[in-house]
């Protein structure tokens, strides 16, 4: 367990992250939290806004009753908002709104309103700051992940292969396609540190295949390095059969089935990771409480596949995996840009 005491090095680092979002002298910056947020991390936002000299004001929330019929975890939908028309007329009219909220707001239907007259929202993941302060933006991976953007906007048809049976199609025609490089410094614009990943959104029907997560593969839901092989089997973007033995299988099918709802087999989104900084291992040394996993999300070369909503399908569900997937071999329209895990010419 790692001490929840305010360093003068972590205040650095907010400083530096939130210097990378072009925060402004005297800007007006809105802290949002709920009752159940990372203290630490809220107290040092404050800080770094005030060291920078903007105006920050907080918004907290109290964190609302659970509605699921299993926990919750790493959605990037918090429900702590809940339509509240003050709150999001005070986010709405900052030009800044720096999210502390426990799930984050990356997919919470909150969002394209506050963000529709320009706020730009920096969502800082529900990790410890030791584990931030590793993760501090790079702008030297602006480019690449941008690169990445491009290519996936461009493509048609993502394969994906690998040696432990997983053998993939995804039709990526329309999809929307995001990169986060894990800072913001534009109008209207989102993004969440750590940062370092690129993921398109399917349309329905358009995922099908078979996805293999191999021992030493993540579920990241459960913040678990997976002890033996479960193979997945997609039809037109949903889960459709769950094969393997032990408890990783069982799990997986449980939760699944927990939701009593379809959608939560289905496909959310699809992408990879590529900050050199994050650490595949990082799992293994933080207890979790601690972590949100948003830095395995990010490793280099990583698929990142995930189950539950995806609004571009009209797809609404809090069950939600986070499932990377290492050693694949990705092609875009037949053009290789990651091999058995490495990220290949621009992007590596």
């Amino acid at each position: 367990m790692l001490s929840d005491r305010i360093e003068g090095k972590w205040i650095d680092t907010f400083t530096k992250a939130l210097e990378f979002c072009k925060v402004a002298e005297g800007e007006e910056v809105a802290i949002l939290s709920e009752t159940q947020s990372r203290d630490l991390n809220v107290h040092l936002t404050e800080l770094a806004l005030l060291r920078l000299g903007a105006r920050p004001f907080h918004v907290v929330l109290p964190t609302p009753p659970q509605r699921s019929p299993v926990p919750v975890r790493s959605t990037g939908a918090s429900d702590s908002v809940r339509g509240l028309g003050p709150v999001i007329k005070a986010l709405k009219a900052s030009s800044m709104v720096v999210d502390l909220t426990v799930e984050g707001m990356l997919h919470a239907p909150e969002l394209p309103e506050i963000i529709s007259d320009g706020a730009r929202l920096f969502m800082i993941s529900n990790e410890h700051p030791d584990a931030l302060e590793r993760l501090l933006p790079d702008p030297a991976l602006t480019p690449k992940v941008k690169a990445a953007v491009k290519m996936l906007r461009a493509a048609e048809h993502m394969t994906v292969l690998s040696k432990a049976g997983t053998d993939l199609k995804v039709d990526l025609r329309d999809a929307p396609t995001a990169g986060v490089w894990g800072y913001c410094d534009r109008p209207g614009t989102v993004a969440h540190w750590p940062g370092g990943v690129v993921v398109s959104f399917p349309g329905a029907g358009t995922v099908n295949g078979t996805l293999v997560l191999d021992a030493g593969d993540i579920n990241l839901t459960f913040k678990r390095y997976l002890q033996d092989p479960v193979k997945l089997t997609l039809e037109n973007d949903f889960v459709v059969d769950i094969e393997g033995r032990g408890t990783d299988a069982e799990l997986l099918r449980r939760y699944f089935a927990a939701w009593g709802d379809k959608n939560a087999y289905a496909t959310s989104h699809v992408g990879w990771g590529m900050n050199p900084g994050a650490r595949y291992e990082a799992l293994t040394m933080y207890d979790q409480r601690e972590t949100n996993g948003t830095e395995v999300r990010a490793y280099a070369g990583n698929f990142l596949y995930s189950t539950g909503a995806n609004e571009f399908a009209k797809r609404y569900t809090l069950g939600h995996f986070d499932l990377p997937v290492g050693h694949c071999d990705i092609a875009l329209d037949g053009k290789m840009v990651i091999e058995d895990g490495k990220l290949l010419g621009e992007l590596a």
